[in-house]
């Protein structure tokens, strides 16, 4: 949908640029930890498993140029272009983190990372990341990327979040918001754009809304595929649309 988005709306297309956009956040969280498979995740780490693949993927979507076509090269192309542009990551840039037991909690929540039996009782293995990227190009310079991914959180999601800037010359005294544009994948995939308006009632007051696109809701008489089932169908009609190139 990242495509649709960006591509076939004027409003959005033309405000896509470090000149209306203050940043950019990426997140994916899940409320469970390994659950006695760390002795596989401990290989890789949170970054691997998660950061470098399926957030670089969302972010190269956010970020890439219009590509000629929708044919698959002509997206990985612009994608490729953009990931090139990335700087190089500094341990500044970086946080990371090891998730613990909580006494009080029940069941798997009281087990930390170390509790997991399949886990060296000395794993520095990371189960959290933040990554703040840095786009070296003239759409996105000054523009912040935060990446942020983890396991045993307080909730399930994979959401884009696109912050806009300040409105510039203030007139409500401090009370306005800024504009976000929220990319929901899941639990439920949604769209919405927080925004301000009037609040109701004979006085100027002002409060943040959402114009709220959420799919369940919208298309209650579609069928609604989940992401596996279209990788499986594009793999019967030999579709790539949905598959990276090595270069990537």
């Amino acid at each position: 949908n990242m495509m649709t988005i960006r591509f076939a709306n004027k409003i959005l297309s033309s405000t896509w640029n470090r000149e209306n956009i203050a940043s950019v956040l990426i997140t994916f969280k899940e409320p469970f930890g390994t659950q006695g498979r760390g002795g596989y995740f401990d290989e890789f780490g949170i970054i691997r498993d998660v950061m470098q693949n399926h957030l670089l993927q969302i972010l190269s979507l956010v970020a890439m140029e219009k590509p000629v076509s929708c044919h698959p090269d002509d997206i990985r192309d612009e994608k490729v272009k953009v990931l090139k542009c990335i700087e190089a990551l500094k341990l500044d840039d970086m946080v990371l983190g090891q998730y613990v037991g909580n006494p009080s909690g029940e069941g798997d929540a009281k087990l930390g990372y170390l509790d997991d039996p399949t886990v060296s009782k000395n794993s520095t293995t990371p189960t959290y990341a933040m990554a703040v990227l840095k786009i070296n190009n003239e759409r996105w310079q000054g523009v912040p990327f935060i990446l942020r991914c983890g396991k045993a959180l307080n909730e399930r999601k994979a959401e884009v979040r696109i912050q806009y800037q300040d409105v510039p010359g203030d007139i409500f005294e401090g009370n306005s918001k800024r504009n976000e544009l929220v990319i929901r994948v899941q639990p439920g995939e949604a769209l919405y754009f927080k925004m301000m308006t009037k609040s109701p009632g004979i006085t100027f007051d002002i409060e943040e809304t959402e114009l709220d696109l959420t799919y369940e809701q919208r298309y209650k008489d579609s069928y609604l595929p989940d992401a596996y089932e279209r990788l499986i169908l594009d793999v019967f009609c030999g579709s790539q649309m949905h598959f990276v190139r090595s270069d990537e």
